[in-house]
């Protein structure tokens, strides 16, 4: 019976109960990136079904994905006309403004696809935010129309950080957002 209790504490120091029976794990339990997502997708699934603002989706989704996998720096930028305007973020301050095509999320915006960057400073026209900034990765979310809405911007201050376990799993998160 004392182990049960041993191991019902520890489960307790592993996850914090966010809303409902969603729960995040607090990182001290040691897993493999793929299982991470895995269970990270579920759980921002539960957090977000039946909620209709988009903003404060994104904030929780943010704060999910950052909190789960220790980034640098995880936010969404919004498309407002001509323009990706800052949304919700976790991480150090961030550009407001980005223009279409250019850096990182506008060129997804623009070509409409995931972009993993292993090098900013290989990429041609990178907006430093920060100067702190590695790797990075953008995926952009579409409305049921097919428009481009957003983009979901991670950082990392290590070289390489993003792959296709990365890609793969940020772009299931992003299109539970519809």
């Amino acid at each position: 019976m004392a182990n049960s209790q041993t191991n019902a504490q520890k489960k307790t120091e592993e996850f914090v109960y966010m809303r409902e029976n969603v729960y995040l794990c607090t990182g001290k339990m040691r897993m493999e990136k793929k299982e991470k997502y895995i269970l990270l997708t579920e759980q921002i699934q539960n957090l977000i079904k039946g909620e209709t603002d988009t903003v404060a989706v994104m904030a929780n989704v943010c704060a999910a994905i950052h909190q789960e996998m220790g980034f640098f720096w995880t936010g969404f930028y919004r498309v407002q006309g001509d323009e990706l305007v800052l949304g919700p973020f976790q991480g150090p301050v961030a550009c407001i403004h980005i223009p279409f095509g250019k850096g990182v999320c506008g060129t997804a915006w623009q070509r409409r696809e995931t972009i993993v960057v292993p090098d900013v400073e290989q990429f041609p026209g990178h907006i430093a935010c920060s100067s702190l900034s590695r790797s990075e990765i953008v995926v952009p979310l579409f409305s049921e129309e097919g428009e481009v809405t957003a983009v979901l911007d991670i950082d990392s201050k290590e070289l390489a950080t993003f792959d296709e376990t990365d890609r793969q799993y940020l772009e299931a998160i992003c299109r539970l957002m519809k």
